[in-house]
């Protein structure tokens, strides 16, 4: 098996190639879960209602809490729960998903909750247009992945991440927007220190992670054209 070299407080050591040190381990499962990709919407969702709510101006705070509870359940508690009674039922081998056969029918499922969220959306009188374009970007960023998904592992969290920080690159150059470089270096950085992540703990090639980004950012891309 092959090996690498690393410093510890005795010098060089030898370790397998599949094993790093523990606390890197431990902060790239944290990572992991912290920014699933059932999550991340919600953050950027959050982000625009509360950090930068240029979005909603004159929006009362009863009416962004509903908008996230929308994004809540159509986002992270559906697709939990789908992917929870998938594997009661066998019909995956693994919450995790981690062999590509499983992802199939969770990315089927995931994609008919994005759609109707994006679908309400964009019917709802005075809904913000950078909001429908965003939930049109998920569902579309989870179709390419659907897609991609035959022919390789393509990872979730790339697609996830690159959505968020594809998204946020459209909106700083959206004229009215406020100042957003902070922001966007920050989701950068997260982007990066996500697939590092999931690279050292193996779940993921460079490829497959590189895959997901430029699905996401293409998908950001069509939404904003067509939105």
């Amino acid at each position: 098996m092959a090996t690498k070299l690393f410093v510890t407080s005795e010098g060089l050591q030898q370790a397998d190639e599949k094993q790093a040190h523990w606390m890197l381990r431990a902060t790239a499962h944290f990572l992991s879960y912290l920014f699933h990709p059932v999550f991340v919407p919600l953050y950027v969702i959050a982000f625009l209602l509360f950090t930068e709510p240029f979005l909603f101006v004159g929006a009362s705070p009863q009416e962004k809490v509903l908008t996230l509870g929308r994004a809540f359940i159509n986002y992270t508690f559906f697709p939990l729960i789908s992917v929870l009674l998938l594997k009661g039922l066998g019909l995956i081998g693994s919450i995790k998903l981690q062999d590509r056969k499983d992802r199939i029918i969770p990315f089927i499922i995931c994609n008919i909750w994005y759609f109707w969220i994006w679908y309400v959306w964009r019917g709802l009188p005075g809904a913000p247009q950078f909001l429908i374009v965003f939930a049109l970007s998920v569902f579309l960023a989870s179709s390419i992945g659907l897609l991609a998904n035959i022919y390789l592992k393509i990872s979730m969290h790339g697609i996830a991440m690159g959505t968020a920080t594809s998204f946020l690159c459209l909106l700083s150059l959206d004229a009215s927007a406020p100042n957003l470089t902070i922001y966007l270096a920050a989701a950068i950085l997260l982007t990066g220190l996500v697939g590092t992540s999931r690279l050292l703990l193996g779940e993921h090639s460079p490829g497959e992670y590189y895959w997901g980004l430029a699905a996401s950012a293409l998908a950001v891309f069509i939404a904003s054209l067509v939105a």
